[in-house]
């Protein structure tokens, strides 16, 4: 968890970063920005309210972390803090670089330091990178002569950050802690503020194991089971609300644990092991067998055990409870399926 209660920023550089493609070029400020204690406060709450996420992320290379470009830039900050306005104009450079892309927009840049950020509670220093793409039209009023007048105005607005990244202080060997947003890119576009400027790649913790076992196990249950064995979505929509409620409940994972209480059943437990070393090699991730059950990212990832069947176009069931309750069929007469519910009394 990142908590920005008694964080403070050192230093920030503005850089304007156009699109390549465009030729729009790059437009670098001359000096750092002294900021008054009041755009301080603003500028943290611009910066840090919209990191509330608790996935991390690490810098990451085809050969070598150091040849990464902004990891590079960021650990001679950290070792230099003088280097700032260097590096951060090798920063928008690089930036520049990757927004080859037509629709990427051009923005504005900020490079900021920050003391005092508390990481999952362990106090470091931090660099922030931040890019605001989107202008608002705002209404000012103005008082002349006895009379209130109306101007239109454009600015960026405070209250949402369109890009941004927060460089941790904190496990450099791994390609230090990074948390990052992205709010506006679609399409094309998506990835190059994540895969081409930054270069992330998930930290392997406890969040990013339980982020990914969840996408097994809805892949699984969904995909896979109904493809091997014959079973209904009713029974599916169980094992999906059983599995959920594992995860609340436990604050470990393990996989013997897990299997024995939700697929009971020795061929399905087998098969859920061989399918998990599909799921990793297909998708270049690594579950471990056992591990610290994150909190946080169950919360997040509910939806992903949302038990809904759904039927034709005409209506979907939402099972939260016992499979043995709904009973599946076909019309003779019509020949068409139907579930049959059964219940105590109607709320």
């Amino acid at each position: 968890m990142i908590n920005f209660m008694n964080t403070k920023i050192g230093e920030v550089v503005i850089h304007q970063v156009g699109n390549k493609t465009l030729e729009e070029g790059v437009m670098f400020s001359k000096n750092i920005i002294i900021l008054d204690e009041e755009t301080e406060e603003i500028l943290i709450k611009y910066f840090c309210s919209s990191f509330c996420k608790n996935e991390l992320f690490n810098f990451t290379h085809e050969t070598d972390t150091n040849l990464n470009e902004v990891f590079y830039y960021a650990d001679n900050i950290f070792n230099w803090p003088k280097s700032l306005h260097d590096e951060s104009i090798n920063i928008a450079k690089h930036l520049y670089e990757q927004s080859v892309h037509p629709k990427i927009k051009g923005g504005i840049v900020y490079i900021a330091t920050f003391k005092d950020v508390l990481l999952d509670g362990e106090p470091c220093n931090a660099i922030g990178i931040f890019k605001s793409e989107h202008k608002d039209t705002y209404l000012k009023n103005k008082s002349t002569d006895g009379n209130i007048n109306i101007d239109l105005d454009r600015g960026i607005n405070i209250n949402i950050l369109d890009k941004g990244c927060f460089i941790f202080d904190i496990n450099r060997k791994e390609g230090y802690k990074v948390a990052v947003i992205d709010n506006l890119s679609k399409g094309g576009e998506a990835l190059y503020w994540i895969d081409d400027f930054l270069h992330l790649r998930a930290c392997q913790d406890d969040y990013h194991h339980t982020k990914n076992l969840t996408n097994l196990i809805k892949s699984f249950v969904k995909e896979q089971l109904p493809n091997e064995y014959e079973i209904s979505g009713a029974v599916q929509a169980e094992m999906l609300n059983n599995s959920n409620t594992f995860l609340k409940d436990n604050d470990s994972f393990s996989i013997e644990d897990y299997s024995n209480e939700i697929f009971k059943q020795p061929e399905i437990i087998e098969g859920f092991k061989n399918y998990k070393k599909e799921f990793e090699n297909d998708r270049d991730v690594k579950i471990p067998d056992d591990f610290e059950i994150s909190e946080d990212c169950i919360k997040k990832q509910a939806k992903q055990f949302k038990s809904v069947i759904k039927l034709d176009k005409n209506f979907h069931l939402y099972i939260h409870g016992d499979s043995k309750f709904i009973e599946q069929g076909v019309d003779e007469t019509t020949g068409l399926k139907f579930y049959k519910l059964l219940y105590k009394e109607e709320n």
